[in-house]
């Protein structure tokens, strides 16, 4: 895995080289082991590598043989050695053994059409010498991050993560308005837009051509729930076994060892167990548990490593660690976060580097894909409760979902009512699965200066508006699985839990649930072969029912979270004070001081507190950090604290 970085038409800006650098040593953590530059009057491209395949001739950015095109790569494509077949037999020749070279070569043959053909977690550039044009791609689910701004017309400046734009002089450094809007309600912001003004993503499953200062974006692949098929149990079950384990087994292609993430539910239990069947060699295991109880899982990790016999490595998350660790979570996450999660992330990424491992499976995509979220149940139930909303018995289901939620847990049928209750009628909503959600997250909004806080209604009206036609013909299971995938993984798993926190520890995580023929396929699966009943992740339970342990298999399901306020306001440093101190709050001016006060104040009163107060507690954190990372006190980079990378060519 790699960073990548570059720009266009450099004209105005001196020390291209340097600048270029610059750029890479802002993401030199996602590739520690090597760094290339190509250089030219109409284009800069660089690569910070991460040595997995090939390690010894891997290096980029890399050309074909007569030095047309040129490419800098962030990724792996899994099924690289049998596309190289394909392409040796249409006359192309090989010097490496690296999928960053097959890719180039795909590029050549085949052009933006080739992406149909690659399996795999990508993000890459390809620089055509010949036609000044520049081809941007990021892989189907959007795991790989890949970013770019427009400086003015004729400029493009592009790199895996927001800090390496700032390296580039003319870019300019401000939060968005809008993008802050969206993450206090949706938890992420609305691809294309992220939380700085003016900082956009290639959005996933897309690609962009740029020449002569015009970008032209195309979706070569999107998330479909449309072609539901009728299976039976007994096929489905033997088509997703099959399909798994060609996933795992791509994913355990490497020149280094692979490891695997265990949390102790059955997502990372079922990688593990047939990752163990396929590869019986000893594997290395890695979790993290917690100082607080309500969150730890480790006796459920310590019976899924002894059963299949791993080595296992672990690692406690203290409640300190979260003001601890807060400037590093964020500097990675680069967008304000309502949650702790990926806190943990990040501490077991750093545990994973340290016992010296490069690349790790992990279980994200189950719960999208077969239908595993409360908040897919808590829609059924809702559903349910709207055709008799006057029913005392129907809401009381909603209590199996959330028992360590206390508000929840010891409500009656009125105070669930009152909770549940909104626009329980709309079920004709293509967000109707969600609406409780970002109406509950956006009351953050209440706490923004007027300012910085935009229309109640029309985030989530708008919303609805733009999926409205797509998601028509959708199930209810269908529509909210849409959303959380297409929305909320992308925007917020697979960044701020995935991608961010393992890089930030140059580790690569691999997610064989998002293998994009186990996609189509889940999308295609009947709604309950992934929820019977409230049972959740029903086809996964019957694949795996006679492989992992039963005390995973049938234990109740636990979201995984993390501490926040007990953790933040308990501590001792006085993180919280000097965060959210009044004059650091009017340097941004988004937040409203007195509203800050009364809700700190609050939380530390009283023991109860909501998982709105909690967010919000957080959120407004988070973006006083990032404000302070990268606006306040951001200062680019000086000439010794630049890494040099190798020139691979340089044309002017």
């Amino acid at each position: 895995m790699c960073g990548i970085a570059g720009f266009l038409n450099n004209s105005g800006v001196k020390h291209t080289e340097f600048v270029l650098n610059a750029m890479l040593t802002r993401i030199r953590h996602r590739g520690p082991d090597d760094c290339g530059l190509f250089l030219s009057d109409n284009a800069c491209i660089g690569n910070v590598r991460l040595s997995i395949v090939d390690i010894a001739s891997g290096t980029q950015p890399m050309s074909v043989q007569n030095g047309r095109y040129w490419i800098a790569y962030n990724g792996e494509v899994y099924n690289h050695p049998e596309l190289k077949k394909i392409l040796e037999k249409k006359g192309h020749r090989f010097y490496t053994e690296c999928d960053t070279e097959v890719v180039l070569h795909m590029y050549q043959e085949y052009g933006a059409e080739g992406l149909s053909q690659l399996n795999g977690q990508f993000a890459f550039v390809i620089w055509d010498t010949l036609e000044k044009e520049l081809f941007m791609a990021r892989d189907r689910m959007g795991i790989r991050p890949l970013f770019y701004t427009k400086p003015d017309h004729n400029s493009l400046v592009f790199a895996s993560e927001i800090k390496a734009l700032f390296e580039f002089p003319r870019v300019n450094r401000a939060l968005s308005v809008e993008g802050l809007n969206q993450v206090f309600t949706f938890w992420t912001t609305l691809s294309p837009n992220t939380a700085f003004k003016n900082i956009y993503e290639l959005p996933a499953g897309n690609y962009a051509k740029i020449k002569n200062g015009n970008i032209i974006i195309k979706p070569y692949w999107s998330l479909s729930f449309a072609n539901r098929q009728q299976i039976s149990l007994t096929d489905a079950v033997d088509q997703f076994r099959d399909l798994f384990r060609d996933a795992i087994s791509l994913r355990m292609r490497a020149d280094v060892p692979v490891a695997a993430y265990l949390s102790g539910g059955i997502d990372s239990t079922t990688t593990t167990a047939f990752i163990k069947k396929m590869f019986p060699e000893a594997l290395r295991t890695f979790s993290i548990g917690f100082e607080e109880k309500d969150y730890d899982e480790s006796v459920f990790q310590k019976q899924v490593a002894q059963h299949f016999d791993t080595k296992h490595h672990s690692v406690s998350f203290k409640n300190e660690d979260v003001a601890g660790l807060f400037e590093k979570v964020i500097w990675h996450a680069e967008i304000p976060i309502l949650r702790t999660a990926p806190f943990p992330m990040f501490k077991l990424s750093k545990l994973v580097r340290d016992k010296g491992i490069k690349v790790v499976i992990t279980g994200e995509g189950a719960d999208e894909m077969l239908g595993g979220y409360n908040i897919f149940k808590e829609a059924i139930i809702r559903h349910f409760w709207s055709k008799y909303p006057q029913s005392k018995w129907r809401p009381l289901l909603l209590k199996k979902l959330y028992p360590y939620l206390p508000h929840i847990a010891h409500s009656g049928a009125a105070g669930l009512k009152l909770f549940f209750g909104y626009k329980l009628s709309e079920t004709s909503s293509p967000a109707y699965s969600h609406l409780l959600r970002w109406n509950n997250t956006s009351r953050i909004r209440k706490f923004l200066s007027k300012e910085y806080n935009v229309d109640d209604n029309s985030l989530v009206q708008k919303y609805e508006e733009l999926i409205a036609a797509e998601v028509k013909a959708y199930s209810p299971l269908a529509k909210a699985q849409f959303i959380e995938s297409k929305m909320f993984m992308s925007g917020y798993l697979l960044s701020s839990q995935g991608d961010r926190m393992a890089m930030g520890n140059s580790v690569e995580g691999r997610y064989p649930f998002l293998d994009h023929r186990i996609v189509e396929f889940c999308t295609q699966l009947p709604d309950d072969l992934k929820i019977a009943g409230l049972d959740e992740k029903f086809l996964l339970k019957q694949v795996v029912k006679d492989v992992i342990p039963h005390s995973v298999l049938n234990r109740p399901k636990q979201a995984y979270r993390a501490p926040i306020s007990q953790a933040l306001l308990n501590e001792k440093s006085g993180f919280v004070d000097a965060t959210l101190d009044v004059s650091k709050l009017k340097d941004l001016g988004a937040f409203d001081p007195q509203s800050v006060a009364k809700l700190v104040s609050k939380l530390r009163q009283n023991h109860i507190v909501s998982e709105v107060e909690n967010m919000a507690l957080m959120g407004m954190l988070s973006t006083q950090v990032l404000f302070d990372l990268y606006i306040k006190n951001y200062k680019p980079l000086k000439p010794d604290e630049v890494n040099r990378g190798r020139v691979m060519n340089r044309i002017y």
